[in-house]
């Protein structure tokens, strides 16, 4: 019988750009557009190096066939889980995700917070600028498109698709930002890898947080 992990590579048409725009090796950020719980299967598959993800706690502990699904997704790779209800808890997951790039590591995260409702391309949160800007890992956009049509919201069996993940050029904060206590540059920091992630996808993109 096969795995999960089996069955999707069989059923999708995977496709890659851009992968030499990521270091084999050493710490690196991730900043993903994000439209299917399957965004943090299929974009490790792209690559050749391990990728730790952020997720919402309410993954890890579905119910049904659907939930033990995603569930699998979200811990098979040790994703770092965050209560986004719980404000400290949210502080305490961002630490634990500077730890990942500061050992090294590969971390990606999904700006916008949540899965993009519409297809298009919402306001990141100033987490992403505060990882790079405490780390200073090298931040490389990412544009994940098909990953909606494998395993729409409510599906339970993932379903052919093609799914592309595009590796932009790094996007150089240093050039608008340095402190990472900084409000105001962690905000423009921001803006700038959403920018850069809006050019790759080629989403509209909407200037308001997602919900």
């Amino acid at each position: 019988m096969l795995s999960v992990y089996e069955l999707l590579t069989k059923i999708v048409r995977l496709r890659v750009e851009g992968a030499e725009h990521v270091p084999p090796s050493g710490p690196l950020l991730l900043a993903s557009n994000h439209l299917s719980v399957t965004d943090s299967t299929f974009l490790p598959m792209a690559l050749a190096r391990k990728v730790i993800f952020m997720a919402k706690a309410e993954y890890f502990s579905g119910q049904g066939p659907g939930g033990r699904l995603v569930s699998w997704f979200m811990s098979r790779d040790g994703q770092v889980a965050v209560d986004r209800d719980d404000t400290r808890a949210a502080v305490r997951s961002l630490d634990a995700c500077l730890g990942v790039l500061l050992r090294g590591e590969a971390f990606g995260i999904y700006p916008e917070g949540t899965r993009s409702p519409d297809g298009r391309l919402y306001r990141g949160r100033t987490g992403v600028a505060w990882l790079a800007l405490k780390s200073g890992a090298p931040v490389v956009p990412v544009a994940m498109s098909g990953t909606d049509r494998v395993l729409p919201p409510g599906r339970v069996v993932p379903r052919p698709a093609r799914v592309s993940v595009v590796f932009g050029k790094p996007v150089q904060l240093s050039a608008i930002a340095s402190d990472p206590e900084s409000a105001q540059e962690r905000r423009a920091a921001t803006d700038m890898v959403m920018a850069a992630i809006a050019e790759l996808s080629g989403q509209d993109y909407v200037p308001r947080y997602a919900r």
